[in-house]
């Protein structure tokens, strides 16, 4: 039993060290993923600005759970693109449930819990990045 441990432990390790850490940059030659394509998409004709540690959370505001790659906050003509740290574990079948001490705004302290959509299990926490602005390029 305890050579099955120390195997799957080294799996695990090795398997750690080859997944590349959430937001980095896709390798020169490497081909994007599909949730990377879909955010370059959807950020089409428009320009960053300055990243912000919380924006204003109403209930129309919009979100879309790109898999694996970031949240996406629609607020007016404005999206808000956070890439957690822990991306990789973004699930559009997990619902969001948001705890936060303000109930208009969102911020990067906030705790956001996963649960699964279908039997209601806990599937995790995620930890929120800065909300980077995307807005449309004025026409020149």
């Amino acid at each position: 039993m305890t050579n099955i441990k120390l195997i799957v432990a080294s799996l695990a390790a090795t398997a750690m060290i080859a997944i590349p850490s959430a937001g980095a940059e896709t390798p020169a030659g490497a081909e994007p993923t599909k949730g990377e394509t879909k955010l370059a998409k959807m950020l089409e004709g428009r320009i960053a600005g300055e990243p912000q540690k919380c924006i204003r959370y109403l209930p129309q505001t919009d979100l879309t759970v790109i898999d694996g790659t970031a949240l996406v906050y629609r607020t007016g003509r404005t999206l808000y693109v956070n890439v957690p740290s822990n991306a990789r574990s973004i699930d559009d079948n997990d619902t969001l449930v948001r705890r936060t001490s303000f109930a208009s705004r969102l911020c990067n302290t906030d705790i956001i819990t996963t649960v699964d959509r279908f039997h209601g299990n806990y599937t995790g926490n995620i930890n929120l990045g800065e909300f980077v602005p995307y807005r449309k390029a004025e026409a020149s």
